[in-house]
């Protein structure tokens, strides 16, 4: 690319950045415990859970101290390991998930079995590495009177310093490609919804009228394919920070980071063609080569407002990993490298997940 025509595109996806960023200027304010008035009706949880055995306890536990949770559902996705009697020692209903049936792919098929189990007029879905605490269940249910689906963004957990490098350089590309999604009054289009499927509720009947997990049983991103199906339907969304009432454990080391959130993060089973590569392109000429292009000295002014840009937008994510410790400040650095694998994993998508392989 000459450098004209170079400067030219980085100033187009400079320009897109921006405008999709300046929607944060009014924003939800973060979900706090007891804001609310209790609920009304019953609430279920449902957790799909796949060999979770030693990591689906302290959700559990969370959920138990939780006054404002009626029910608790795991549906055992054939684990062959003691998931279900941890969940049963922990007070849960366990719902054995049946065989995968020919046509669906990931999750969504025990997500389905958990909506079907469940006796609530609210289904609050979380993975079993989330950690919720009191007052999580209620504050959702409460945006259900405004929305038709609410997801939450948490805090992270990061144990190794490769992580607090690798996971923050892969969490900034989603607002570089969507803007904050918690601003206030806006409702983004089909093509631009996101929900974190680690933590997503709705009305049960809303969901099943909907066509429920069913709607997206093809999709191994089946979170991105649910809210972008509902939106083309015309229903609303909120993404709330729930920061201080829900933390995610979500890899156990920097390898697991690296090969597991590549997966899923671009939704290239839920994205057009044309879609993904501006999404790649916005992200390369934006985020990833400002830095180097300025290391280099081939950098221009513009180089370094996108820089300006990456580092205080990092800077706001602080707040989503505690501790953050002092490497979650050099994850700009992998910014270049998370690029690579996103964009491989566009070129060359997972069709595995939890030991299951997809044609």
């Amino acid at each position: 690319m000459r450098p004209s025509a170079f400067v030219f595109a980085q100033a187009c996806a400079g320009a897109t950045v921006l405008a999709r960023l300046a929607r944060g200027r009014r924003r939800r304010q973060p979900l706090r415990a007891g804001t609310s008035p209790p609920p009304r009706g019953l609430i279920s949880v449902v957790i799909p859970a796949r060999d979770e055995a030693l990591r689906i306890g302290p959700c559990l536990d969370g959920l138990r101290a939780d006054p404002d949770v009626g029910e608790v559902i795991v549906v055992d996705d054939c684990s062959t390991d003691a998931t279900a009697d941890v969940a049963r020692a922990r007070g849960a209903r366990v719902v054995p998930g049946q065989g995968l049936p020919a046509t669906w792919r990931g999750k969504a098929w025990a997500l389905q079995q958990g909506l079907q189990a469940a006796r609530g007029d609210i289904v609050v879905f979380l993975d079993a590495d989330t950690r919720p605490r009191p007052g999580l269940i209620r504050e959702l249910a409460a945006l259900l009177d405004e929305v038709d689906l609410v997801t939450a963004g948490p805090s992270f957990r990061c144990d190794s310093t490769g992580e607090r490098l690798l996971h923050p350089a892969m969490a900034a590309t989603i607002p570089y490609r969507t803007g904050p999604g918690d601003a206030l009054g806006w409702q983004p289009a089909p093509s631009r919804a996101i929900a974190n499927g680690q933590c997503i509720a709705m009305r049960r009947q809303r969901l099943l009228d909907a066509g429920g997990w069913a709607r997206v049983r093809e999709n191994m991103t089946d979170d991105v394919a649910l809210a972008r199906a509902l939106r083309d339907d015309g229903a609303t969304m909120a993404f709330v920070d729930a920061a201080d009432l829900l933390e995610v454990h979500m890899y156990e080391s920097t390898r697991e980071t690296w090969d597991g959130w590549s997966r899923s993060l671009m939704a290239s089973d839920a994205s057009t063609p044309p879609r993904l590569a501006e999404d790649l392109a916005v992200l390369w000429l934006a985020m990833a080569l400002p830095l180097p292009r300025l290391l280099a000295r081939r950098g221009t002014p513009l180089d370094a407002l996108l820089l300006a840009v990456r580092l205080a937008l990092h800077g706001a994510l602080k707040r989503n990993y505690r501790p953050s410790g002092a490497a979650f400040w050099f994850a700009p650095l992998l910014d270049v490298a998370v690029l690579a694998r996103l964009t491989w994993s566009v070129v060359r998508p997972t069709r595995s997940w939890r030991g299951r392989t997809y044609e």
